[in-house]
C-alpha cells in the first residue's frame, strides 16, 4: 500500500485521484506510521526539518529515501536524525521533465531511466538491495556511487 503526504491538501487530493497513491495522510507523521520505505519528494531544503518530524515515528527496520539531485546535503542533513534499527539510503532517479507535481508524473516515467543509489558508509546491505529492487521495479536500472562522487559528476 502506497500512502503518501503533501502540506496542500488538493496535492494530496490530486495524487490520490490520478492513482499515484492509494491513501492520503493529514501529516507526514502519520504517513509513515508501519511503513517499510519512505521516500522524501520535497525540495531538498525541507528535507531536515521533514525528516525531524517523521523521525520518531519511524517503524524499526523501515528504509528511508530520497529523491533529490544531490547527496551529500541528503548525508548531512538527514543521516543524523535517523533512529537506530532505521536504514537510510539515499537515492536520485534521473528522470522527470521540468513539470513537477503529481500532474507532472506519468506511467513510464521511471521506464530505461538511471536511478543512482548512494548508500553512506555502512549502509545496511540487505536494505540497499531492497531499495534496488524497487526502483528496478519501476522500471529503472540501478547504479551505484558514493554521495561524494555523485555530487562531481
Amino acid at each position: 500500500e502506497f500512502i503518501g503526504y503533501a502540506r496542500s491538501e488538493q496535492t494530496r487530493q490530486t495524487a490520490l485521484r490520478l492513482g499515484f497513491v492509494d491513501a492520503v495522510a493529514a501529516s507526514a507523521a502519520e504517513a509513515v506510521q508501519g511503513a517499510d520505505l519512505v521516500i522524501l519528494c520535497s525540495p531538498i531544503g525541507t528535507y531536515s526539518a521533514l525528516a525531524a518530524e517523521i523521525a520518531p515515528h519511524l517503524s524499526p527496520g523501515a528504509t528511508i529515501s530520497d529523491v533529490g539531485s544531490v547527496k551529500m546535503a541528503v548525508v548531512r542533513d538527514v543521516g543524523p536524525l535517523v533512529p537506530d534499527g532505521v536504514e537510510f539510503v539515499p537515492a536520485h532517479p534521473i528522470a522527470g521533465t521540468e513539470h513537477s507535481g503529481p500532474e507532472a508524473g506519468f506511467a513510464e516515467l521511471f521506464d530505461n531511466r538511471w536511478c543512482i543509489l548512494t548508500p553512506p558508509p555502512g549502509a545496511n546491505r540487505q536494505a540497499v538491495a531492497r531499495l534496488a529492487d524497487f526502483w528496478r521495479a519501476c522500471g529503472s536500472d540501478v547504479d551505484f556511487m558514493t554521495p561524494e562522487h555523485h555530487d562531481l559528476v
